[in-house]
């Protein structure tokens, strides 16, 4: 007993040494990368095959990586939305992609992370891809950011072929403006070219390592959504057939090299140990476009769906320290979840407004035992209930559906079909057996299907349901915007 209470003892004290250790700590630096498209099969420590991703690996082997992370939704503007916002993207009137010259843009009322993280003093930029409003008013800057350069919206909106020929009358493409590089809210230089393309991940990890330099002695947002992989691809030549996989693994590569600069970087201003490092995508692969689309590691379709394919990503958390290295953590978890996370390690304010992510501090310190998300809700189109989740028991509600599946992928960056109204049957999927929801067990667990409906119903009655013609009562519009 008495050997016992001297152990309390001692955690007791080396706690508050611990404390008070880090009662004068200033709070640490937050390095955002958000990549584009990026599968849950494309990198090397989550079975990518034919390329390397060594600087990713290693973030990975010292922190910890997500195995069960979904994107809010599988399409760019809702999802960037709910990363900065905290919320399902519907919630705050965002969905789809924004295009250029969109009528609305996320409401100035929303208090994104940037806003969060100033009121604490934070330095904040962001270097890449924005796609939540392209004029004035709406542009990072008027969000909380302090810098910002970058393309407003998809590398892919320009008068330019996914081959990379220009367009020609009758394609889609002929309509959109050339595609503008923005620094603060005024446009300096004009994108043209493939090759003009791939010179964007170094350009903005130039941007990135400059702002870290400059802000070093204060506590610093650099959000760096990077336009890569999405279509169309290229790499500079010093990274051109590097890999076995062709063009898309070259990229990758290039995209690993300039993560292994921003680590660099880190280390060499002497901030490795006080920032914390997030890694992860929008949505998964846009799988149609074969080998200029990346891998959904074996599960179910990709991009522009709700199933596994389609949301679930890559996450990766590095905060030397304090996030356990080499952890792996299997707990449901949502880009939803990183504002509230960081706000509580950061001891920055929650936004006034509701939000629907939970905090995760104690599974990014390295406890197995909690789980903070129970449910999931997958949205998808303009306000559409498509599966809803309990923990690994997930149901799929009827719906029409994007489909990559029976139709062969294109290549050399033009597109195969990818039909948009396949009709997808209401079905419930074991993830934990199945993730790449195959068998429908519905028959076998009715009292499952009946947990999953009411949760399906409670969320039409809070978001709505277009699928149902459901209103929601807690939904909150985006600004429209006058031109």
């Amino acid at each position: 007993m008495t050997g016992f209470f001297r152990s309390c003892c001692l955690i007791g004290f080396l706690s508050l040494a611990f404390s008070d250790a880090n009662a004068g700590r200033r709070p640490p630096n937050i390095v955002l990368i958000f990549m584009d498209d990026l599968g849950y099969g494309d990198l090397g420590c989550y079975g990518a095959v034919d390329f390397r991703t060594p600087n990713i690996d290693r973030l990975a082997a010292e922190g910890m990586r997500f195995t069960n992370f979904l994107a809010a939704q599988p399409v760019c503007s809702a999802s960037r939305a709910a990363l900065l916002s905290g919320c399902y993207p519907n919630r705050i009137g965002i969905s789809g992609a924004l295009y250029p010259g969109a009528p609305h843009g996320i409401a100035k009322e929303e208090n994104l992370l940037p806003e969060l993280l100033k009121s604490k003093g934070y330095a904040t930029g962001i270097f890449g891809k924005w796609h939540l409003g392209d004029t004035a008013g709406y542009l990072p800057l008027s969000h909380g950011f302090d810098e910002y350069l970058g393309i407003p919206y998809s590398n892919d909106m320009w008068p330019v072929e996914y081959d990379g020929t220009r367009s020609k009358p009758g394609s889609r493409f002929l309509w959109y403006p050339p595609l503008p590089l923005i620094r603060g809210e005024r446009v300096v230089d004009t994108v043209f070219t493939l090759e003009r393309q791939a010179s964007l991940t170094g350009m903005l990890t130039d941007e990135a390592i400059g702002f870290i330099g400059r802000n070093r002695r204060k506590p610093f947002l650099a959000y760096i959504p990077f336009p890569m992989p999405h279509v169309p691809i290229n790499a500079t030549k010093d990274f051109r057939s590097r890999s076995r996989q062709g063009l898309y693994g070259d990229m990758i590569q290039e995209v690993d090299h300039h993560v292994g600069r921003i680590l660099k970087c880190l280390k060499d201003q002497g901030l490795d140990d006080n920032t914390i490092v997030i890694f992860t995508s929008d949505n998964g692969p846009w799988s149609n476009f074969g080998n200029h689309a990346g891998s959904s590691g074996g599960l179910r379709e990709g991009k522009g769906t709700t199933f596994e394919g389609g949301v679930r990503v890559p996450c990766i958390v590095r905060w030397k320290g304090i996030v356990p290295a080499g952890w792996v953590a299997n707990q449901l978890a949502s880009t939803i979840d990183i504002l509230p996370t960081v706000a509580a390690l950061t001891g920055s304010p929650l936004p006034e407004r509701r939000i629907d992510g939970v905090d995760f501090s104690a599974v990014w310190k390295g406890d197995p035992d909690v789980h903070p998300r129970k449910t999931f809700l997958y949205y998808y189109r303009t306000n559409s209930l498509e599966a809803v989740r309990i923990d690994n028991w997930k149901l799929v509600l009827p719906h029409p559906s994007r489909s990559y599946e029976g139709q062969a992928p294109g290549r050399d960056g033009v597109p195969g079909l990818a039909p948009e109204t396949v009709p997808m049957p209401k079905a419930l999927y074991d993830l934990r057996r199945d993730p790449g929801e195959r068998y429908d067990v519905q028959v076998q667990y009715p009292d499952v299907v009946k947990r999953l409906e009411a949760l399906a119903d409670e969320a039409r009655r809070d978001l709505g349901d277009d699928l149902t013609g459901s209103k929601g009562s807690n939904i909150r519009p985006a600004d429209r915007i006058r031109r």
